[in-house]
């Protein structure tokens, strides 16, 4: 029987290797009919997009015209500038839908309009193992017949980060994880596996009413369930806020959940406990393994430290007010809550016997507290839909009824669009969408959070970060997104990318990538790997590269023979190992500014791990033995004034030499290198930034130890 730790890594691997394998057959898929043309919709700060959602009589409403529609913004009624229904397509045959291949694709699929996105939440803290097993085929059902061809769906628990998220169309992975781990809920389970209650149940554990330490008994139990709800709710403000940086339109989120109490500060809670030892300073001490002097602490006192400080943190928490901050930011963020509560008609909240604490069994809880527990969990499931416009299944034991509702509520919708007549001023600007037409109810956004000037200028310049800036703009701005890359490198990927392009005397682009393939064992043996630059599926350039056996990267020049317009391109690269263990599949955004302006940079390494050799690395990490070079693409034939700093990551100079100078390549381009000493500098994050006339690249690099 597995546990809510183990489900969630079964979760993330299981999608993750789903992704990674393409996830589709390989037979052709049938042909399918054109889709209609997409709506181009405005992205101006003030251009707001609405998903309308009519019913009538519970039933969708699907002939409504732009003219049935009336859409008011803090009372003022909105010009409709665009207007489309949706057309959801049927679930259809699992082989013929087209599946992200990466995470990165994935989150670029999570932008399109017409795709709706749902998030299936797992409150493994809250559900019991019958609710887990009851909610199984129900939930199976529903999404064999929600997820539609064009749609997204994700899985989440609480010991997830939103950013371990991959999101599929086909719904095989998720009903193959919840069919093989019926029994996915932990609450109330006995033995706990996560250390943190065992600590709790091992500074706590209840004792027989007549001892002196009886004063203690269900302060284990109370900080275990303050701490597991805590965990749930940071855990839905993070998806919430994940989840309205990825799209604008509207996103349900299926929480599978009891509900929660939702915990006010107690008190009572912090008071001095009988048998509680005294935290105490260091002193000196004879370590028993050695036989010598310490002052450090022995084990069990810093245990009994961390539950004292732990008991008066979780004491001062208050649930409530972070639940309403959950429900506002739902509303800003257009997320919507479809909780359901698998115990179906419950009659009782807590279990007749508790064994997740040791000692003897609590006494058990009074009728009345037991019906306001189970009120209020109830009670948080009902506000959770009602205040962001979903639907609660919660107090019926016919949980596929339920799930039809939810079905037939999120069939078909109506995407609306209009330039705001509101102000930019930070605040949250209230949004209703009313139908003319007698009898028909709409769900839609509540409101926005409406930008400020200062943030439309951030969020512009953040964009275009990585292209080539001039040195009067906001500083801190830029630096700010420069070192946004650096986040990547807190886990291990299969493959690293970093692009540069420049323009030809002819005018035509000349595009640069190389690549950097992991450290698994499955890469030893080399690899292969295809790049085509590519716009709205039209095939641009190619090139292909080999990874011998004890190298890890490769550099390639991607050169197009036809006169290409700025914009914005992609870059695909298929990376196969030779091994045939391992493939990766990767789709980099590669903007092309308007001549002769330049974009990104490419980065050579050399050190011991390179036997001194000079390679390309798409790694930013590096050690102070280590030399590196930045390379950017010189525009044009001239040869303008450049330059080159250091900075910190808060982007004060620093007083370290950075020497430029023009080197020409063996295929015709030109490039500005800055060779950056790393000898002087401290475990950090850094920038370099380079200067060719009025034009300014920055590149982030971490020094490690």
């Amino acid at each position: 029987m597995k546990n809510g730790l183990a489900l969630t890594a079964v979760i993330v691997l299981a999608a993750t290797a789903y992704l990674a394998s393409g996830g589709i057959s390989q037979d052709p898929p049938p042909q399918q009919p054109a889709p209609p043309q997409q709506p181009t919709f405005r992205t101006e700060a003030n251009y707001v997009r609405v998903d309308a959602y009519p019913t009538k009589d519970g039933a969708p409403v699907t002939d409504l015209t732009r003219d049935d529609f009336e859409v008011l913004e803090n009372g003022q009624r909105q010009q409709l500038e665009q207007f489309e229904r949706v057309l959801i397509r049927t679930a259809g045959p699992q082989e013929t839908r087209v599946e992200p291949t990466t995470v990165a694709e994935s989150r670029s699929m999570l932008e399109s309009s017409r795709a709706r996105v749902f998030v299936l939440f797992l409150d493994t803290y809250h559900v019991d193992i019958g609710g887990s097993h009851n909610i199984a085929k129900p939930l199976i059902d529903a999404l064999d017949r929600m997820i539609g061809q064009d749609d997204l769906i994700g899985v989440m628990t609480p010991e997830m980060s939103p950013d371990d998220m991959a999101f599929a169309r086909k719904t095989t992975t998720i009903e193959g994880i919840l069919e093989r781990y019926w029994y996915w809920g932990d609450r109330d389970k006995g033995n706990p596996v996560d250390p943190e209650d065992r600590q709790y149940g091992s500074c706590y554990p209840n004792q027989p009413p007549e001892s002196q330490c009886a004063d203690q008994n269900g302060v284990a139990a109370e900080m275990i369930d303050r701490r597991h709800e805590k965990r749930t709710l940071d855990a839905l403000q993070d998806l919430v806020r994940f989840l309205r940086g990825v799209r604008e339109e509207r996103k349900a989120i299926l929480a599978i959940s009891n509900g929660w109490v939702l915990f006010k500060p107690n008190y009572r809670l912090m008071r001095p406990l009988n048998c509680e030892p005294v935290p105490t300073a260091p002193g000196v001490r004879i370590d028993p393994r050695s036989g010598k002097l310490s002052t450090k602490d022995p084990a069990g006192s810093r245990a009994s430290s961390s539950c004292a400080t732990d008991r008066v943190n979780l004491a001062q928490l208050d649930n409530d007010r972070e639940f309403r901050e959950i429900l506002d930011e739902a509303n800003r963020a257009n997320a919507s809550f479809y909780p359901i509560d698998p115990r179906g008609l419950a009659v009782f909240d807590t279990p007749l016997m508790r064994n997740d604490v040791p000692g003897p069994p609590p006494p058990v809880t009074p009728p009345s507290v037991d019906q306001a527990m189970l009120k209020q969990r109830v009670t948080s499931l009902r506000t959770l839909a009602d205040a962001t416009d979903g639907l609660p299944i919660v107090q019926s034991n016919d949980l596929a009824g339920g799930f039809r509702r939810i079905v037939n509520d999120l069939s078909s919708y109506y995407l609306l669009g209009y330039y705001s007549n509101g102000k930019l001023d930070g605040k949250f600007h209230a949004i209703t969408v009313r139908v003319k037409r007698p009898g028909v109810q709409v769900r839609a956004r509540r409101g926005y959070l409406a930008a400020t000037a200062a943030e439309v200028t951030r969020a512009t310049r953040a964009g275009a970060a990585s292209a080539p800036a001039s040195p009067k703009e906001g500083e801190a701005l830029t630096i700010e997104a420069a070192l946004r890359p650096l986040g990547s490198f807190n886990r291990e990927t299969s493959l690293r990318l970093r692009a540069a392009s420049s323009w030809n005397a002819d005018g035509r682009p000349q595009v640069w990538v190389v690549g950097e393939l992991g450290t698994a064992d499955t890469w030893r043996l080399g690899a292969e790997a295809n790049i085509t630059l590519t716009k709205e599926d039209m095939t641009l350039a190619t090139a292909h590269a080999s990874v011998p056996a004890g190298a890890r990267t490769f550099r390639v020049t991607l050169s197009p023979t036809e006169r290409l317009n700025p914009g914005d391109y992609s870059l695909n690269v298929h990376t196969r190992a030779t091994s045939l263990l391992a493939t990766s599949a990767d789709l980099v955004p590669l903007p092309l500014p308007s001549p002769p302006d330049v974009y990104g940079s490419l980065i050579v390494r050399r050190g011991p791990f390179t036997g001194l050799k000079e390679v390309p690395t798409a790694d930013l990490r590096f050690r102070r033995s280590e030399q590196m070079r930045i390379e950017v693409p010189a525009p044009g034939s001239s040869t303008p004034a450049t330059s080159a700093r250091l900075l910190d990551r808060n982007g004060k100079a620093m007083a370290v030499p950075v020497a430029t100078a023009f080197r020409d390549d063996g295929e015709g381009a030109r490039w500005v290198a800055a060779q950056v000493p790393l000898t002087p500098l401290g475990v950090g994050d850094y920038i370099v930034e380079i200067a060719i006339g009025d034009t300014r690249t920055l590149t982030s690099f971490r020094i490690v130890p």
